[in-house]
């Protein structure tokens, strides 16, 4: 679905952390204060430019390490006229940790994550036995986390770490947020790759 353009495109969505030890202030990022969704390596934003053109009555902000792919879905969101999203560069699991404040998302996306396939080479793993309680200190009550993946051992880590966490139940993922595909998702679909998905949401 292509995005609809604005006729006054909006300044730069990149934000500028003013520190990286202190929280950000989420009323300095957004004119309105809606309800928050992280996307945890966004890559080119094909995903999250979208996502939050379809829902302008909530707040996004992209974590990506790579400035050109930020660059990428900074340039889709100012061409939209998205208010509500805004892009930050840093290290996922830190900004989870340090950045985010406790309690303020409503949900996570972590799509087609790094799958690191060789043994030796897992504990690079974003997903991994101590992002349970991080997920949990970020998100709100009743809060979520939603991943794709093509790696079916990835998957397997995945269902494993958050199955051992008692903060969480496995949920469907909402077919509007399925339909809505990255940059990834679209390349593994012409080559026929399997891509697959889990939910998980915080216990009532």
């Amino acid at each position: 679905m292509q995005l609809s353009l604005s006729s006054t495109p909006l300044p730069s969505r990149l934000y500028e952390l003013r520190s990286i030890i202190e929280p950000i202030d989420l009323a300095e990022l957004f004119p309105l204060p809606q309800p928050l969704e992280v996307e945890l390596g966004s890559g080119d934003g094909s995903f999250l430019a979208e996502y939050a053109r379809r829902h302008p009555e909530r707040n996004f902000i992209g974590i990506e390490r790579l400035l050109g792919r930020l660059r990428k879905l900074d340039r889709k969101a100012r061409r939209a006229g998205l208010a509500n999203l805004r892009a930050i560069r840093i290290e996922s699991s830190y900004f989870l940790r340090h950045l985010l404040p406790p309690g303020s998302t409503t949900a996570l996306h972590i799509y087609f994550p790094d799958p690191w396939p060789k043994r030796k080479h897992h504990r690079h793993r974003l997903i991994n036995e101590g992002f349970p309680s991080i997920a949990c200190r970020a998100l709100a009550p009743g809060g979520a986390v939603f991943l794709r993946t093509d790696h079916p051992d990835y998957l397997d880590q995945i269902d494993f770490v958050f199955g051992q966490c008692d903060a969480f139940v496995p949920i469907e993922t909402p077919g509007e947020r399925l339909v809505v595909l990255t940059d990834f998702e679209r390349a593994f679909q012409a080559q026929g790759v399997k891509t697959m998905h889990a939910g998980f949401a915080l216990r009532a």
